[in-house]
């Protein structure tokens, strides 16, 4: 979507440039804020985000423990729970699962037992912007 506010990363190809068969095509992760990255996270909470969100692509329905609902941001919206022993930290990957994409809104450290409010305002607000250009 030219001129968006966020970007499409798409799947990769397979070897001689082919596309990977598959049932279905992967949806595309849409970066409303964030990223996946060492430091600050640990290499292992880094490749297992990475992994949770490849399994969202692909279709899969995350449950908890590596999946939670976060109705007070909104419908189909949801955050991956990620425990970094190296860093002794919980990290939070917001998402939502969209019609043409999943869009990331938010990763940070969880510190408290709830989410601050500043948080769930942020994702709210990019959840919005990001509604209005997913299409139907």
């Amino acid at each position: 979507m030219p001129g968006s506010a966020y970007t499409f990363q798409m799947g990769r190809k397979a070897p001689h440039g082919r596309r990977r068969s598959a049932q279905r095509e992967d949806k595309p992760l849409a970066w409303m804020a964030g990223e996946l990255k060492t430091p600050p996270m640990s290499s292992e909470a880094r490749v297992e985000g990475g992994m949770l969100l490849r399994r969202l692509q692909r279709g899969e329905t995350l449950s908890m423990p590596d999946s939670r609902p976060m109705p007070t941001i909104g419908a189909r919206c949801h955050e991956l729970r990620i425990g970094d022993i190296a860093q002794k930290k919980e990290w939070r990957i917001v998402y939502f699962i969209g019609n043409t994409a999943i869009a990331v809104l938010e990763v940070f450290a969880k510190d408290t037992r709830t989410t601050p409010d500043d948080v769930v305002k942020t994702c709210k607000r990019r959840l919005a912007d990001f509604k209005a250009k997913d299409g139907p």
